[in-house]
């Protein structure tokens, strides 16, 4: 099932949303002082082309030097990128087939506006808390 949900993003919302991210991944690498949001917009960019099967979570060494730069991203690019993301939820949940790439635009959301310190990780991958 996750194949063809990932086939159908891709075609109605992964493409656009992933080239979003790869012009503004471009932009930082060729400003050099924001190499490291340029980084973390090629990894949201693959994540964007193949959302269902993946999910964000904090990474256990990021710093404070994650936490200084998601502020500046925040007010530059993330409030623009979520936006993107919403408006795209809320075109998708007007209609039912729609509904699960709106929820995965929603599940876009939190890594959109804060992605220092985050990793994307396969669903099966995911521990829970406090396991080992």
């Amino acid at each position: 099932m996750r194949l063809v949900l990932n086939i159908l993003w891709l075609i109605f919302s992964g493409v656009w949303m992933a080239l979003g991210y790869l012009v503004a991944g471009v932009i930082c690498c060729i400003l050099i002082i924001t190499i490291p949001w340029g980084i973390a917009c090629f990894r949201l960019a693959v994540y964007a082309l193949w959302p269902f099967g993946y999910t964000a979570r904090q990474r256990s060494d990021a710093g404070v030097a994650s936490g200084v730069g998601n502020v500046v991203w925040l007010i530059v690019a993330g409030i623009w990128i979520t936006i993107g993301h919403v408006v795209a939820a809320v075109g998708f949940f007007v209609t039912i087939i729609g509904i699960p790439f709106g929820i995965a635009h929603l599940k876009m959301i939190p890594i959109s506006l804060m992605p220092l310190g985050r990793e994307i990780v396969p669903t099966d991958g995911v521990l829970a808390v406090g396991a080992r």
